[in-house]
């Protein structure tokens, strides 16, 4: 069952209350920035994959082509 919307508010007033503003808009910047760095992090991670995937795929081609090679010459 979800809460209504007066019960959000109230639940809202007593966080404010018992919290103070700046120290919840303190921690709303502390948990945007976790949240940035998380979703970088991950970016970051994707793209260190991608590379090490097209390094294999590079080492594949060079071993296929010296095969290649090799077996011509014999």
């Amino acid at each position: 069952m979800m809460p209504s919307i007066p019960q959000l508010l109230i639940v809202l007033a007593i966080v404010v209350l018992i919290f103070g503003a700046k120290r919840l808009r303190n921690l709303g910047g502390d948990l945007g920035g976790a949240v940035k760095g998380f979703k970088e992090a991950v970016k970051e991670d994707e793209t260190e994959v991608d590379d090490a995937e097209a390094g294999k795929l590079e080492n594949v081609s060079e071993r296929v082509a010296d095969e290649v090679k090799d077996k011509k010459e014999v």
